[in-house]
């Protein structure tokens, strides 16, 4: 019955004696989970169990009943208080939860084909009687086609007819009445069939479902109780950061920002009030030896080996949660609840979309050299079937400035935006935030990794009363085209204020940078002498008085030879293609940039 053994060394002093045979088992004890980290793809679960010690022999202790996609790689325990005793054997056990000789399942076997044969049987009967009616309607048409032959050479009598009429009319009500009572008997097996199937089919399940066990030895001080406390890994739990943000009044200068961990599982297990902790770590990262070339931190050939050890002992985990957990939810499923593996397939469908989501953007910021932990409030209750439960992970208030920004190359729309610096004490992850002005919903955006203390901006809407255009000036731009081509082109940028207030905006524009020694960018004019910085944006801060309207003028010179421009088109599209949509939007590709401008002559 037993399918795995697997032994794991603990950093612990370990005693000369090993348990006695008859402790093999050992005694069962009551475990709770009490406390759960989540990382973007699996889960640490911590929990906890009492235990009686003893100073004269061993004792073994098993925790049962764990699901059998347990990462026996992750298997941890210690004892509380430390010096309550020693543990001396530790070994992770797997059962199937029912075998094909266990005596329930021999006996549903037997429960289902004896009502088998009982239909069986009556269906051999029904065939009789069948065979019986096929006789009796061949006497039938035999005595119609004989009375009319035997009328033409002799005197029929009556009394005979009526006896043959007789015997036949009560042949096939009798054979009717058989065939009927048959029938009546089936139907009142099938429901007790169907019940005694599907107790089948439950045991047949438990015969693919797998069961973890601990077993722990311990050996005490002295003889008194302890606390025992077990961790490890396991798949089918993720989690992913989203926020609110909440401002009150026209001009608000603080806004309240809380976070929240959006946390779901089909682990297998029952995460019922307990404390729960978010992490953005790879759960793996922390397996490794750090090295530097030639120079290693310790025996970095045992280094690699315990790592690969560790990465397969959590990729038999994940396919023992692939193979069994939608049969383990079925089986656990409420009979009352008709729809209830519908609900576990959308939600488990939701889930696996957020853990690739999660796992990418953590992995970005453990790349960056970035992890976080998030301790969530309270002790709430996580459904096993997958279903979202949003925790509270953060809030803090912080100062807040309004501002409104505009970039015409990209959009023509002005943006009312809230800038604030990060005054918590952790940071706020990449995730969407809920915005909220006096209570009403105004949307969702979209908020990057912001560190604490620092600066990050907010959108909150349209700025209606500001009217953006940007226009090509036509008198002062031309193409001409030979072997290099050269494009003077001049942009005109106007802003009017179309409400009955002042307004202040920052406006943003950009020169083309050229990093390619073939196109030359010069002759540059920008209106009030402004001067590109750096990576060629043009920064103004307006002030327009209400109804004012303003005229900005950027122009520059182009010259570059077709066919390099085409070349880079080319190279350019193909990197696209490999490049996620939300990059390709900031990613700006000056032959691009040329080569629509040329479409405007």
């Amino acid at each position: 019955m037993k399918r795995t053994c697997v032994s794991i060394l603990l950093l612990a002093v370990l005693l000369p004696w090993s348990a006695p045979a008859q402790a093999e088992e050992g005694a069962t004890v009551e475990s709770k989970v009490k406390a759960v980290t989540v990382y973007a793809d699996r889960a640490r679960v911590t929990r906890t169990a009492k235990v009686n010690l003893s100073s004269d022999t061993p004792r073994t202790y098993a925790i049962k009943k764990l699901p059998g996609w347990v990462d026996d790689g992750t298997v941890r325990l210690a004892l509380s208080p430390a010096k309550a005793g020693q543990i001396v054997d530790v070994r992770v056990v797997r059962d199937y939860l029912a075998t094909a000789d266990d005596k329930d399942y021999l006996k549903a076997q037997e429960g289902v084909q004896e009502i088998s044969d009982q239909i069986a049987l009556m269906d051999d009967e029904l065939r009789v009687l069948q065979q019986e009616l096929q006789h009796i309607q061949s006497m039938k048409v035999f005595s119609l086609e004989k009375i009319p032959r035997d009328a033409a050479l002799k005197e029929v009598k009556v009394e005979q007819y009526a006896q043959v009429l007789k015997f036949i009319g009560g042949a096939l009500r009798e054979n009717s009445k058989a065939r009927r009572g048959i029938e009546f008997k089936k139907r009142k097996l099938y429901p007790e069939l169907s019940a005694r199937q599907r107790k089948l089919g439950e045991l047949q399940g438990l015969t693919q479902l797998e069961e973890t066990s601990v077993l722990v030895t311990l050996v005490g001080q002295r003889a008194r109780s302890a606390t025992l406390e077990l961790t490890y890994m396991l798949p089918g739990a993720t989690w992913e950061p989203v926020h609110e943000l909440r401002v009150h009044g026209d001009k608000p200068d603080s806004a309240h920002v809380a976070s929240y961990a959006v946390v779901s599982q089909t682990s297998g297990e029952d995460w019922s009030k307990v404390k729960m902790t978010f992490s953005t770590r790879s759960s793996t990262e922390s397996n490794k030896i750090p090295k530097l070339g030639t120079l290693t931190l310790g025996d970095s050939t045992a280094a690699d080996r315990i790592f690969q050890e560790r990465a397969a002992s959590f990729n038999r985990a994940k396919q023992a949660f692939e193979g069994q957990n939608r049969l383990w939810n079925k089986m656990n499923a409420p009979v009352a609840l008709g729809n209830q593996m519908e609900v576990y397939d959308n939600n488990f469908g939701q889930m696996q979309m957020v853990q690739t989501k999660a796992t990418a953007v953590f992995q970005k910021l453990n790349k960056r050299g970035t992890s976080a932990h998030f301790q969530g409030d309270g002790k709430p209750t996580i459904r096993a079937d997958g279903h979202p439960v949003r925790i509270r992970i953060g809030r803090t208030n912080m100062d807040a400035s309004q501002a409104i920004v505009a970039a015409p190359e990209q959009s023509l729309n002005a943006i009312q935006t809230l800038r604030m610096v990060n005054s918590g004490n952790q940071p706020l992850l990449p995730g969407t935030v809920g915005l909220y002005h006096d209570g009403a919903f105004l949307g969702n955006t979209d908020l990057d990794f912001v560190a604490e203390a620092e600066t990050f901006s907010i959108f909150l809407g349209v700025a209606d009363q500001l009217k953006l255009s940007r226009m090509l000036d036509r008198k002062k731009s031309n193409i001409e085209r030979g072997k290099t081509t050269v494009m003077k082109v001049a942009w005109v940028v106007t802003v009017e204020n179309l409400s009955d207030h002042p307004v202040e905006m920052d406006l943003t524009e950009r020169i083309p940078i050229s990093e390619n020694k073939d196109i030359e960018v010069d002759d540059i004019e920008v209106s009030g002498d402004k001067e590109p910085d750096s990576k060629g944006l043009l920064n103004w801060k307006l002030k327009l008085k209400p109804k004012e309207r303003k005229t900005l003028k950027i122009s520059y010179r182009l010259e570059y030879p077709p066919a390099l421009l085409k070349k880079l088109h080319r190279a350019r599209s193909q990197k696209r293609k490999s490049m996620p949509s939300k990059a390709q939007a900031y990613d700006f590709d000056v032959s691009e940039q040329i080569m629509n401008m040329e479409k405007s002559f």
